[in-house]
């Protein structure tokens, strides 16, 4: 089937390149999108991996938040993401182009915490053992993380987020996810997204105020563990911080 698409796809390019030279084509997954102020932008998984384990797995082999119509969708991009294997899916991550969320659950609220059971909690303590990175992707563009290095104070980019971490006390969690977007706008009319990072935080969810679908994080909360000897009640959320850039959609 792999290999149908693949000359299907070569077929294609090669009329296209035949055509007249005048006429420009984009390739699927590269032609720039385009979005008003306000425009819902859409917020996809492809994957967790490890540099340990050299074994991917998708994103909702764990206990995340569902998409909140229940419907979970797989849809591929382009070629590349086909012949790596990437399984592109939603999320419930509502996010609009240009307006910012100070903080918001990310499953409906009426349902409270989640509460993993024993299994599901030592599934994602394995993952985060094997320090697992979550990706996610706006626009055809790959979260990154910031790191700063103690010794040097160089900063320094990881693709994707880590699922959490570990202390004297335990193994933790990163819940709170706060999703950094950057966008290049010529006369504030047309948005196009350059730039994609992501601040991961572990929130315990005693220090978490909820009113609604909206929330307080306490100033220096307590990490979110995760009680592989039983249930693990949690919450997730996200905040979105969009910042302009000078930075063109061709370069970014």
């Amino acid at each position: 089937m792999l290999q149908v698409m693949v000359r299907s796809y070569l077929t294609l390019v090669s009329v296209l390149v035949c055509c007249h030279v005048g006429e420009a084509f984009y390739i699927p997954g590269v032609a720039p999108v385009e979005f008003k102020k306000g425009s819902r932008i859409d917020v996809k998984a492809v994957k967790m991996t490890s540099t340990h384990t050299q074994l991917p797995y998708e994103y909702y082999s764990l206990d995340f938040c569902r998409p909140k119509n229940g419907t979970i969708v797989y849809k591929s991009e382009n070629l590349g993401e086909v012949l790596r294997g990437d399984r592109i899916v939603n999320t419930p991550y509502e996010v609009r182009m240009a307006e910012n969320i100070k903080c918001r659950l990310l499953c409906h609220p009426s349902h409270g915490p989640m509460n993993w059971d024993a299994e599901a909690s030592q599934k994602a303590i394995n993952r985060i053992q094997h320090e697992y990175f979550v990706h996610l992707l706006v626009d055809n563009l790959p979260c990154a993380t910031r790191k700063r290095n103690p010794e040097t104070g160089e900063v320094q980019c990881e693709h994707g987020y880590r699922l959490g971490g570990s202390t004297r006390e335990g193994v933790y969690i990163n819940n709170h996810l706060k999703l950094i977007l950057l966008y290049h706008t010529e006369n504030k009319d047309v948005y196009r997204v350059v730039g994609f990072e992501v601040e991961a935080q572990s929130v315990d969810q005693s220090d978490l105020t909820v009113t609604g679908d909206t929330c307080i994080i306490r100033e220096n909360p307590r990490p979110q563990f995760v009680n592989k000897r039983g249930g693990t009640k949690l919450f997730f959320t996200y905040s979105v911080e969009w910042k302009a850039s000078e930075i063109s959609w061709a370069s970014r």
